[in-house]
């Protein structure tokens, strides 16, 4: 499992005491939200020290900007640059269980069976946001998807359905335009046409192929089926620059539970807002591209949710050629079960990549 540290020298240099009331501190607040202060920090250290020593080293933390007080004389809470620091220097990541492992293949591996290729993505989606209580989310990208077969279905004279049929065994239709008088034989051959040429390859690929072919030999068609050839690319080439990918997303009722004040209620109102921008959401495939496994991004880290402060754990699955075709991962609060997720996310992203790839 690949994962990128990033913590500065000068905070990866706190002494052993400063870093022990730092992971306490953000160990509570990871495993209930609340903060904690000097007194019940000096009861579970492993060194003796008085609360007031604790006091002195969390003015330290705080001066660092890894920690902050949510309300006067109360107890602290971590920073976003906190929660980066102890995720790239101090996060103690396991390996999954073995029930865990199970659980993941057994699932996804019988949705393959019955299923599509969106049936696995799908069920990935619902096995992250249930082994992480987040949200579950996977995106795919449809402009990579390689084609399988195309054909014409006339529907009126100067309409057809346009079927295409990805090597995922994904169906999508589209409505092209007929220029006045096309035979039905011309369909057939405009089908047959580009089933010769874009076997296996993304529709950039076979728009590039086409342009080849036509300029090499341009008897090869008449002038109203080249029409109809012309006219279904341009129908797939521009429904997938305006819907580069698909979103699946499952959990959004699992953001809901335990909030602890009004201000978390109205993180999730932004955080929903997010997901219902789906177009923006494919943006989260780029997120991916610079790194080779897990990333985590929290709160304002990641601009697609600074907004809201959610955090984002993504990784990559790949296709047969080793490309990356969508990000599967978790979007949850900042105080996520990082040890837990990042494996989840790791293993699920590999079985995916297997399984699809």
């Amino acid at each position: 499992m690949t994962f990128e540290p990033r913590a500065s020298q000068s905070l990866v240099e706190l002494d052993e005491r400063s870093r022990e009331i730092f992971r306490r501190i953000v160990e509570t607040y990871l495993d209930t939200g609340d903060p904690i202060g000097s007194r019940n920090i000096s009861r579970v250290l492993p060194m003796p020290l008085s609360p007031a020593s604790v006091r002195n080293v969390m003015a330290d933390l705080e001066t660092l900007g890894l920690i902050y007080s949510p309300h006067t004389s109360a107890g602290r809470l971590p920073t976003e640059r906190g929660l980066r620091f102890f995720v790239d220097a101090m996060l103690e990541i396991g390996d999954l269980s073995r029930g865990d492992r199970e659980r993941i293949e057994k699932q996804v591996r019988a949705a393959g069976e019955v299923r599509t290729y969106e049936g696995v993505l799908n069920e990935a989606s619902q096995l992250l946001s249930g082994l992480s209580g987040g949200a579950g989310v996977v995106i795919t990208n449809k402009a990579d998807l390689r084609l399988k077969h195309i054909e014409f279905v006339r529907l009126e004279p100067m309409r057809a359905l346009a079927v295409l049929v990805g090597s995922d065994g994904s169906v999508e239709n589209r409505i092209v335009s007929l220029p006045p008088g096309l035979p039905s034989s011309a369909l057939i051959e405009a089908g047959n046409y580009l089933n010769a040429h874009i076997r296996d390859r993304t529709l950039s690929e076979a728009q590039e192929e086409l342009e080849r072919v036509s300029a090499a030999n341009q008897a090869e068609l008449d002038e109203l089926t080249r029409r109809v050839v012309e006219e279904g690319l341009a129908v797939w080439s521009g429904a997938s620059a305006e819907r580069p990918g698909q979103l699946i997303v499952h959990g959004r009722a699992n953001l809901l539970e335990d909030l602890k004040a009004i201000e978390d209620l109205e993180r999730i109102r932004l955080l929903f807002d997010d997901l219902e921008r789906k177009r923006d959401l494919i943006q989260l495939l780029g997120l991916a591209d610079s790194g080779e496994g897990v990333r985590i991004f929290i709160g304002s880290e990641n601009k697609l949710f600074s907004l809201s402060g959610s955090s984002v754990v993504v990784s990559p699955y790949r296709d047969h050629d080793n490309r990356i075709v969508g990000v599967l991962g978790v979007i949850g609060p900042t105080r996520l079960n990082y040890a837990r997720i990042v494996p989840v996310v790791d293993y699920t992203a590999r079985l995916v990549t297997r399984m699809t790839g």
